[in-house]
């Protein structure tokens, strides 16, 4: 499990201000569930996707996720991964193979979320991207109430990753722009 506890250069939970809000979230807990479920609502909710608010950011570390407080799926997951192993709680990351039709007719793309470890259920998968009209991600282990319940052509992607996907990273880094951002999303894990 110590590999899903590590901090890393995009997972920088050691960076001061990430470092606070882990334990801000965390304060007065009695259980790793409820402290999963404050980080979860607090990237869901706090942090905006920027599909639903169109902006020129780019944010791939933590730290700069929140700084920024706007993110893609991917970006939130990294912010939601360092707040949750700041807590010293295993946290993987998980992906799905979607239709982006939303994005672009016909369009295919990998869709990021975490995958944590709870002590009373194993792993389970949550999904920060963000709610919205047609979007009801939840916690409520064990059962999962992700962001996009799979349909027809969509799969998960099996595993759990200690550390964000190459392409994944990569994607973050190079586009700045939002319509570069969202039209040019990853859609394999190659």
């Amino acid at each position: 499990m110590e590999k899903y506890l590590a901090s890393s250069e995009i997972i920088d939970f050691h960076n001061p201000k990430v470092k606070v809000l882990a334990e801000k979230l965390a304060k007065d807990c009695v259980s790793d569930e409820q402290i999963v479920k404050n980080c979860f609502e607090y990237v869901r909710d706090e942090i905006k996707h920027i599909g639903d608010y169109p902006s020129d950011t780019k944010a791939c570390t933590a730290s700069e996720v929140l700084e920024k407080r706007i993110g893609i799926c991917y970006a939130k997951a990294h912010l939601l991964a360092a707040l949750t192993r700041a807590n010293n709680i295993p946290t993987a990351f998980s992906y799905q193979r979607l239709s982006c039709s939303e994005y672009e007719k016909g369009m295919m793309c990998i869709h990021g979320l975490n995958a944590v470890y709870l002590k009373n259920h194993g792993w389970y998968r949550i999904d920060a991207r963000g709610n919205r009209e047609g979007v009801d991600a939840q916690f409520t282990p064990p059962f999962e109430k992700l962001a996009f319940p799979l349909q027809e052509g969509e799969i998960d992607i099996e595993g759990y990753f200690e550390e964000p996907l190459t392409c994944i990273v990569e994607h973050l880094n190079k586009y700045d722009k939002h319509k570069d951002i969202l039209g040019k999303l990853p859609d394999s894990i190659d």
